[in-house]
């Protein structure tokens, strides 16, 4: 072994998350849980001031074509005013509207409040993914990644948990609590924040921004967001359009196991999310970013052909496996590419923008072909799309290599030690 690499693996090893990342994976799960309130209230809200199901349905996809159409400017903002002023403000545009949205006093303004917390949520979600990169030593991205996708995931589950009570109580009670959920979490945010050195540190860099034409000459990056296209073509799209309509319409089962499939491909996520992080840090981003890819497809094609309920939870759970595979090594990847001093708003909006397009296409095009042909294809066109993911990346670099090479800020602790060592 070379003395770098003894080097490297001892960093790997010291090298500790800091404190201000725990605040956001806490923040995360707040959010995620609140959102969880709401979405099954939306269409029930909206269907209340007398419009049909297109109308309803409307307003879910307008908070997703506003994330989409303003990631874009939430990218030049970050890079522009720095993650953290983004990131609470964008927390406050989404409990403002949410707030506003109890109180709407017809469809149009739901619509319209509904947008405005889309805005607020791109804002807020391309601001924490570069203030994770910001804070997290390099050796560690896989494993913050994770972290930050188990509190997204374990929100989730909180969410509709609470939200099925409040809608009982009153279809505008949702919103409520969710909008008093995000103002405790902003001001939770602030206050943990507000004194942090590594962030003052990283605000006070110059380092020059990557900007996105730069970024899409590396491979590395192009693969990531093929991934993350296809990521969100199957995980945000197919999953949630056409695996309740495969339960009930061909497997013939009762509506109320949809809710089970769902919490089955979420536990087989979580349970993969810290270990494929733990290994995308020690081994490398591209052979578990290539692995989660393929188990993926297999899940997801195998979804499509199953003829039992217990064939298709287990294909589940291989999807399931294969998407918490894939997750940290990608956004590694991407964090690697960015780099911890260089600022990559518009950058990493791409990145996101590439799961919101493959989200809002996904369901179009899988549903037509379900539709007009049959389920199995839909799903194995779906998983398709995984396996050419993997084949380009193939020939891409493996980022983790270059981690060591890379400046960044170190902790509070860590900059204590190292004053220390320096004192003779």
């Amino acid at each position: 072994m070379t003395a770098s690499h003894t080097t490297d693996g001892a960093r790997t090893a010291k090298a500790t998350l800091p404190r201000e990342v725990w605040v956001l994976v806490v923040a995360n799960v707040l959010i995620a849980a609140g959102f969880g309130l709401v979405a099954p209230a939306i269409p029930i809200f909206a269907s209340s001031f007398n419009v049909g199901v297109g109308a309803a349905s409307l307003v879910i996809s307008a908070f997703a074509a506003a994330r989409l159409l303003f990631a874009p400017a939430a990218g030049k903002l970050v890079s522009r005013l720095g993650e953290r002023k983004v990131y609470l403000s964008g927390l406050l545009i989404v409990a403002l509207s949410t707030g506003a949205s109890a109180f709407a006093g017809g469809y149009v303004q739901l619509l319209v409040f509904r947008s405005a917390g889309g805005i607020g949520s791109t804002m807020f979600t391309v601001s924490a993914i570069a203030l994770l990169i910001h804070l997290t030593p390099p050796p560690l991205r896989g494993r913050a990644a994770g972290l930050f996708g188990t509190g997204f995931l374990v929100g989730n589950v909180i969410g509709p948990l609470a939200g099925g009570g409040l809608l009982e109580i009153n279809v505008r009670a949702p919103f409520l609590v969710y909008a008093l959920a995000l103002l405790v979490t902003t001001l939770f945010v602030w206050l943990m924040l507000r004194g942090s050195t590594l962030i003052s540190t990283a605000d006070a860099d110059d380092a020059p921004a990557l900007t996105l034409t730069a970024a899409l000459r590396d491979h590395a990056y192009r693969s990531a967001l093929l991934a993350n296209f296809t990521f969100g073509w199957m995980v945000f799209g197919v999953r949630v359009a056409l695996v309740p309509l495969f339960l009930v319409q061909v497997l013939h089962q009762r509506e109320g196991l949809v809710g089970i499939a769902f919490g089955v491909f979420a536990a087989a996520n979580v349970g993969m999310l810290l270990l494929a992080g733990k290994l995308a840090d020690t081994i490398g981003r591209k052979p578990f970013a290539l692995t989660g890819l393929v188990v993926t497809a297999i899940g997801t094609i195998w979804m499509g052909f199953t003829t039992t309920l217990t064939e298709f939870l287990v294909a589940t759970v291989v999807a399931g496996l294969g998407a918490g595979l894939l997750t940290p090594p990608m956004q590694a990847t991407v964090a690697d590419v960015v780099g911890s001093r260089g600022r990559g708003g518009p950058v990493l909006a791409t990145f996101q923008m590439a799961a919101d397009v493959g989200a809002i296409l996904g369901p179009l095009a899988a549903g037509a072909l379900a539709q007009d042909i049959s389920f199995g294809l839909a799903f194995a066109v779906t998983g398709a799309l995984s396996v050419i993911a993997a084949l380009v990346w193939v020939p891409a670099r493996e980022t983790l290599s270059a981690v060591s090479e890379e400046p960044h800020h170190p902790t509070p602790e860590q900059s204590c030690e190292l004053d220390a060592r320096r004192q003779p």
